[in-house]
């Protein structure tokens, strides 16, 4: 088996993984920031095309791209924290690979107990 090149404690593992993830989390929350602002913006030139657009946004479609907005943020948020752990605290790094199994298994369970609602209040079901 040929060795890996040194240089990186990634390298396709966990902490590679978390890397890419908090990137891709923080740029679909970033995008989300910046429609949400030039909408909410929008009632300011009309509030006609301001109203016309929020109805656009009562879709379930939408709905469930709200679902993974929240998704987004939880594991963003939390791996944010895990990240300050492995800059700040002296043994952060030693215990970086099960930091992240923590912030998924938060993020999860977190997200477990708020899909449901949500899911009920988008498709209008009698919980």
């Amino acid at each position: 088996m040929a060795k890996l090149p040194a240089g990186t404690l990634y390298r396709g593992k966990v902490g590679m993984w978390s890397w890419v993830l908090h990137r891709i989390t923080g740029v679909a929350i970033f995008f989300f920031l910046l429609v949400h602002t030039l909408d909410t913006a929008l009632v300011r030139v009309s509030p006609e095309a301001y109203d016309a657009v929020i109805n656009t946004y009562k879709t379930p479609i939408i709905g469930l791209g709200e679902l993974g907005l929240v998704a987004a943020i939880l594991f963003h948020g939390l791996n944010g924290i895990r990240v300050i752990l492995i800059d700040f605290w002296r043994k952060g790094a030693k215990y970086q690979n099960v930091m992240f199994w923590i912030v998924v298994v938060l993020a999860a369970l977190l997200f477990i107990g708020f899909a449901p609602r949500h899911l009920a209040h988008v498709f209008h079901w009698n919980v």
